[in-house]
């Protein structure tokens, strides 16, 4: 018998059969030949959620949540938070290695020429309400896209899909920005391509009269968010992006199916309920209370615990630095003393510690965005803008995948047998 096998014995009918086992994983398709009766469909597995279940082989990023890892294509993320701009990291998720700088300058220079977007766009967002959320804003401008770049729908050419993701890259800030201001009835602010894509992201934003003064310290604190966000394994969104891709549409619809996903509050909303949980604890003092009623169930303790990680969140070790250079620039958020007393207290709670309850990104993040002067409801927006190198890197990924097929997850039937139609008059 083979080492890297599975042996099952069915003891329905008392067969035993060898699975193959690679990387850790069976083929969900091997269990079918697992049957009762030869004309049986064969055995499924039955995962809600995806708890246990691999859909892809993928190259881009590493999470070992029991130990708190996280790297893009092998590079820890401290590292390239510390180190790299967020362009960089893009061109790490996209074309799979660190860009020389000769490969860098291109990259800007690239993107930097496709800033601009239509004229006509600037109309289809001035179709929003005053008070549209600037996530569903955001979620209709960039589906909208494809029908701008139909070209977009020629995925098998490479070179067409390396223009489709700089178009991407380089235009997302320039429509975040615009539903910014469209947001906040301000007139919109159009690219200054002799600024670097943070600095000219920021500008489009907050300028008001002329070019806005930069604060390299709260710059340089964005755009390592940007990278902390930039891409995170087969989460929600991305599996949204990679189901989508998988029929073959164009990268602009299948974008704005992760953009869809992200808007719900489980995935991209959280940062905005930890900041709604802090405001209802209201004082440090308060907090001992707070932790008493969700021990009891009275309550949620928001930002803290994730799917993946079972130790520190990585990414919430480096945002908490980050933390403390903005709050330096713009005053202390009274918020702050109130997470940091939640903080300390739940990690020395043996309630939260057996529950492998920390602090994840979500739980600093917000506060750090309300300190640079973004609304609460804006905060999902520049989680997208972060995470569009990942989901571009995995759209790529997938469509080159020879394993990949259209997404067609099976279902367990639990309605009706046959049953007659009854006419309507015997109803």
């Amino acid at each position: 018998m083979a080492k890297d096998t599975l042996t099952i014995t069915d003891n329905r009918t008392g067969q035993s059969y060898d699975v193959p086992i690679a990387d850790d994983t069976i083929r969900a398709v091997d269990l079918r030949q697992i049957k009762v009766a030869e004309d049986d469909f064969g055995l499924m597995t039955y995962d809600p959620a995806f708890m246990n279940t691999a859909a892809c082989r993928s190259a881009i990023t590493y999470i070992d949540g029991d130990k708190g890892i996280l790297r893009y294509r092998g590079y820890p993320i401290e590292q390239l938070a510390e180190q790299a701009s967020f362009l960089e990291v893009a061109y790490l998720l996209c074309v799979g290695e660190l860009p020389t700088r000769e490969q860098l300058e291109s990259w800007k220079e690239t993107i930097t020429y496709h800033t601009y977007v239509h004229t006509n766009i600037t109309k289809f967002l001035e179709g929003f309400r005053y008070d549209a959320h600037p996530m569903g804003m955001l979620l209709g401008v960039v589906g909208a896209l494809s029908t701008f770049y139909p070209d977009a729908k020629d995925i098998h050419d490479p070179a067409n899909r390396y223009l489709q993701r700089v178009r991407l890259l380089a235009k997302m800030p320039t429509i975040a920005a615009f539903a910014f201001r469209h947001s906040r009835g301000l007139p919109f602010v159009f690219p200054d391509n002799d600024l670097d894509y943070i600095g000219n992201f920021v500008n489009m934003t907050f300028s008001i009269g002329g070019r806005h003064k930069p604060n390299k310290v709260l710059q340089r604190a964005l755009e390592i968010l940007l990278i902390l966000h930039a891409d995170h394994e087969q989460n929600c969104s991305t599996s949204a992006v990679r189901a989508v891709g998988s029929s073959h549409v164009d990268p602009f619809s299948a974008i704005s199916a992760g953009i869809a996903a992200l808007y719900g509050p489980l995935h991209g909303g959280a940062n905005e309920a930890v900041l709604a949980m802090l405001d209802e604890i209201g004082d440090k003092k308060n907090v001992p209370r707070f932790i008493d009623e969700v021990k009891g169930g009275g309550g949620r303790l928001m930002g803290f615990g994730h799917r993946v990680y079972k130790s520190y969140d990585p990414r919430a070790k480096l945002i908490k630095k980050v933390a403390d250079d903005v709050f330096e620039q713009t005053g202390l958020n009274p918020k702050l003393e109130i997470a940091l007393e939640l903080e300390r207290i739940a990690l020395e709670d043996e309630y939260f510690v057996k529950r492998k309850l920390y602090p994840n990104v979500d739980f600093y993040s917000g506060l750090i965005y309300q300190a640079m002067g973004y609304p609460t409801e804006y905060f999902t927006v520049l989680f997208a803008l972060g995470r569009m190198p990942g989901w571009l890197a995995q759209w790529e990924e997938m469509l080159l995948d020879k394993d990949q097929k259209i997404a067609r997850p099976r279902q367990v039937y639990t309605g009706s047998e046959e049953r007659p139609y009854v006419p309507l008059e015997r109803r």
